[in-house]
């Protein structure tokens, strides 16, 4: 998959008509396809159909093919539904299953990492090493709108203080919804793109709450009240995922637009290996849960109440486990699916700019026609999560971005 992941999608040439630039993009796609049948005679048909088979069949198949342990299923199951509305038994949820296991740490696949000092770590690194650069940064600095010429090519950004910033080029980190439904007049696009990202799925269950406690949790499962953090504190630790029946529950709730009576549940402890982020012997719990809909049929999440009601029913369920939990808090942040899209601009509160089904991949994200970075606005391109090859932490899409841009650039120079 890597080469996948690190390649521009073979897509449709829209801006550049010379001879010379067409058939150096149809050398490009025409060695991506045959980097893909390469690896495709590697694996041979035995794997390539297993491999199909992976992406196209529910979470749940794949699990009961592969394992027989209920819960050993269901806390696999929980990396197929991460940041999603879908079910472990929708068609194609094998694939997020992939998503989240393919990735790697120092070479090590399917390893997790905690940053030291937080996620914030790595944006105040890529931010130095941009200066060093020689990269100027802007923060606090709304933009407002996209200045597009009259020709229908970009020429910068205009702020909410009114200052214009001029460019021929412009790379957007946003939503592919926030980009050109909120900052681009609808008169500048084509109207199929516009339908297309429009009709974009951006449903999201999921409720971050990030919770301060006084000491690690204890689960009774491990025995002897130990106050020390120990290797259980420093993995990912999944709550009421005893069976994919649960999850399976817990989903149907969100689709009968309620929050889920017994969430599902990950909880990270990252103090319990990073010392830097709490005061000693306390410690920050980090809690992923599902399924939350971004519009509750029984109340709202502007409602102090129904919010608060929400937190303590997931720290009730905690204390089933680790007993106490719940005395031990001293404050929390909860993060719904409206709060993750007004705070941080995630369309839906989705985490991944889009869903990630395979409809919404590769060719198709963000829009059939348009997966290649580039936009119908000529120097406008898209760089983030809504592009290949979607989100996680691991910064392809963006250097993906980057690197057809500086081709463009090079190309283009008199931009």
């Amino acid at each position: 998959m890597d080469f996948v992941l690190d390649s521009q999608a073979p897509e449709t040439l829209h801006w550049d008509s010379s001879f010379t630039y067409w058939m150096r993009d149809k050398l490009e796609k025409s060695v991506f396809w045959a980097r893909c049948l390469r690896h495709i005679m590697v694996l041979g048909q035995k794997d390539m159909v297993n491999f199909m088979d992976l992406l196209l069949s529910p979470t749940s198949k794949v699990l009961n093919k592969w394992f027989e342990s209920d819960i050993l299923k269901a806390v696999l199951a929980g990396d197929a539904i991460v940041g999603s509305m879908a079910s472990i038994h929708t068609p194609g949820s094998g694939y997020v299953l992939l998503h989240h296991v393919m990735g790697e740490t120092d070479g090590d696949r399917n390893v997790w990492s905690h940053v030291e000092g937080g996620m914030g770590s790595v944006s105040t690194a890529i931010s130095n090493a941009a200066i060093e650069a020689g990269a100027s940064i802007m923060t606090n600095a709304e933009v407002s709108q996209l200045m597009i010429g009259n020709s229908g090519t970009i020429e910068g950004v205009l702020l909410a203080d009114g200052t214009r910033v001029c460019s021929s080029i412009v790379l957007s980190n946003a939503t592919p919804h926030r980009t050109f439904l909120g900052l681009i007049p609808r008169d500048a696009l084509p109207e199929d793109f516009l339908r297309a990202i429009e009709k974009s799925d951006y449903n999201s269950g999921t409720t971050k709450i990030n919770v301060a406690v006084d000491k690690v949790p204890w689960f009774h499962c491990c025995g002897s009240n130990n106050t020390e953090a120990g290797p259980q504190h420093t993995a990912t630790i999944h709550i009421c995922s005893e069976s994919m029946d649960n999850i399976g529950s817990a989903c149907q709730d969100a689709r009968n637009g309620l929050p889920s009576k017994r969430p599902v549940m990950e909880m990270t402890i990252p103090s319990s290996l990073d010392k830097t982020i709490s005061p000693p012997g306390k410690h920050v719990v980090s809690l992923f849960t599902q399924y939350t809909p971004y519009k509750p049929s029984d109340g709202s999440w502007e409602n102090p109440t129904y919010r608060e009601a929400y937190a303590k029913r997931c720290f009730s369920l905690i204390d089933e486990y680790a007993p106490g939990f719940s005395s031990s808090i001293i404050g929390y942040d909860m993060l719904t699916p409206p709060d993750l899209e007004r705070e941080f601009g995630l369309t839906g509160g989705n985490i991944f700019h889009g869903a990630t089904g395979l409809d919404s991949l590769f060719f198709m994200r963000p829009a059939k026609g348009w997966s290649g970075y580039r936009t119908p606005v000529r120097g406008l391109y898209l760089c983030g999560s809504g592009t290949h090859p979607g989100g996680g932490v691991m910064a392809a899409p963006g250097r993906n971005a980057a690197r057809i841009t500086l081709r463009d650039f090079k190309k283009h120079h008199s931009w």
